[in-house]
């Protein structure tokens, strides 16, 4: 059984089978949809008690691509993600990675959390070994991601020795370790400085491209997400929709600066605006 690297994140390696969740096995897919859609999407209704967090939400993304998903706080971007990656099934709709409908957590769905999550007794090598939890573990694919994030000569390190930059890279190829199709990463650039940011943000592009991946990234920041992502998505946080899809039609690699960019970056901004409900003014 191949353990979803989803979930790895959030216990200590004993407390696994204390969880009583199901796992999904590793199973060869069905050919691609002709449209080439690795994953198809359509959550009909996600609730919270009396509460709709998300309502008629439909994605669909191709191998290589980055959609950047932005929304006011407590819109339902984590709970999408949560949902994509199996961790809650408790919801109307499907998720089909490949062709194949998810129920439950599964190694073709990584996942990069806001913080680094290393197991502290864990070598560097050994904390992207364990993404390939369940089955023989792979050395040369562990070597070939670390000399991609460029941690070669760092392999026997402990988290501990490891700057948050370091720790991310780490984070980032143990999201690939198990070869998924696709990645799920939760602000993972949020906690580093800025200059770091955007090291990882080219650091990502390279992995996305290099392995084919297509990768869904929550971020509040809209530099970030015009700068990273093909398309842009704006969950609303009153209906739970998707309230815009917006094009981001630069050729990589990009500049950071530039009148295209620069026009999608306005737009991000309107369609967050046009989303988010508004506050009543302070008082006098």
């Amino acid at each position: 059984m191949n353990l979803p690297l989803a979930l790895r994140g959030l216990f200590q390696e004993a407390d696994w089978r204390a969880t009583g969740i199901p796992f999904a096995e590793s199973e060869d897919a069905p050919d691609a949809p002709a449209d080439d859609a690795v994953l198809d999407v359509h959550v009909q209704a996600k609730h919270y008690g009396a509460r709709t967090i998300l309502h008629d939400v439909r994605l669909r993304m191709r191998p290589g691509e980055i959609v950047a998903l932005v929304g006011a706080s407590g819109c339902g971007k984590s709970t999408l993600l949560r949902l994509i990656a199996g961790l809650d099934t408790a919801f109307e709709g499907r998720v089909k990675v490949h062709g194949r409908t998810l129920d439950a957590p599964s190694s073709d769905v990584g996942f990069v959390f806001q913080e680094p999550r290393l197991f502290p007794w864990r070598s560097v090598a050994d904390n992207v070994a364990f993404g390939q939890l369940g089955v023989a573990t792979d050395n040369s694919r562990v070597a070939g991601l670390l000399a991609d994030v460029g941690m070669t000569g760092r392999e026997r390190a402990l988290p501990k020795h490891l700057s948050g930059g370091q720790a991310q890279r780490v984070a980032l190829a143990r999201g690939l370790a198990g070869s998924p199709r696709v990645l799920l990463l939760d602000e993972p650039f949020s906690a580093v400085d800025a200059f770091t940011r955007m090291k990882l943000q080219e650091m990502l592009v390279r992995l996305v491209q290099r392995h084919q991946v297509a990768a869904l990234v929550v971020t509040h920041d809209i530099e970030e997400a015009a700068w990273l992502a093909d398309r842009v998505l704006v969950l609303d946080a009153g209906s739970g929709r998707l309230r815009h899809a917006i094009d981001v039609p630069v050729a990589r690699p990009r500049e950071r600066e530039g009148a295209t960019l620069a026009a999608a970056r306005t737009r991000i901004f309107e369609g967050l605006r046009d989303a988010t409900p508004s506050e009543p003014p302070l008082p006098p």
